[in-house]
């Protein structure tokens, strides 16, 4: 892949060969910001995990004290909850008639369901499946507890998996958050990650952390 001048001119500065402090991290990565707009702040995590394996799957959801500093349309499917959806802010809210729809049309980022509206769901499961839109118990978007599932989510929970690589990935902020929010955000991410240790991995779960920002060089680091 080429970069750009912008890019490689970062990527200079950066020892790959060096495992930062956070605070060193997150200071190079606020000082050395290349784009126009406030980029988004990423942490890619290497795990331990064979993702081959079933049960070494690392799912879970996160709560990020200072929010991800990104919006997410949130739609609420449910046949008991709609008023309560509404009044919690969800972006779009409906029952049944609502599946037919997404065939043609996605307009949120993050769908909740409450348990009735499962087996319904089944039969658009091969497209919202490989999206990562499909509600789930395990990210705590299959449930009864609508306001308080819909109003955490507007506040910047956000549901993470490991990808076929064994990598997880999180974005847990924007360069213009100050350098304490974000450190805050990464260290609640990565101590939230250790937990979902799956029982099949030996030693730790996390083998090395890498943070970036949207358009510049990752920089590895010790937390």
């Amino acid at each position: 892949m080429k970069h750009g001048k912008k890019y490689r001119a970062v990527a200079e500065k950066v020892d790959n060969k060096k495992v930062y402090s956070l605070e060193e991290a997150v200071k190079i990565i606020k000082e050395n910001k290349t784009a126009k707009f406030d980029e988004s702040v990423e942490v890619h995590v290497k795990t331990n995990i064979d993702p081959k394996k079933g049960d070494q799957q690392v799912r879970g959801t996160v709560s990020l004290p200072h929010g991800t500093g990104k919006s997410k349309r949130i739609a609420v499917i449910t046949s008991t909850h709609q008023a309560e959806a509404k009044e919690a802010g969800a972006d779009v809210v409906g029952g049944e008639d609502m599946i037919d729809g997404f065939a043609k049309k996605i307009n949120f980022d993050i769908l909740v369901a409450t348990p009735e509206m499962m087996p319904k769901l089944a039969k658009v499961a091969k497209i919202l499946g490989p999206k990562g839109l499909m509600p789930n118990p395990k990210t705590e978007t299959v449930t009864a507890k609508i306001k308080e599932t819909v109003g955490a989510l507007k506040k910047g929970k956000a549901a993470y998996k490991n990808d076929d690589t064994g990598n997880v990935h999180q974005l847990v902020g924007k360069v213009s958050f100050d350098d304490q929010k974000l450190i805050e955000n990464i260290k609640t991410f990565v101590e939230n990650l250790e937990k979902t240790k799956p029982a099949g991995v030996k030693g730790r779960l996390v083998s090395s952390i890498t943070v970036c920002s949207t358009m510049g060089a990752g920089l590895k680091v010790k937390i």
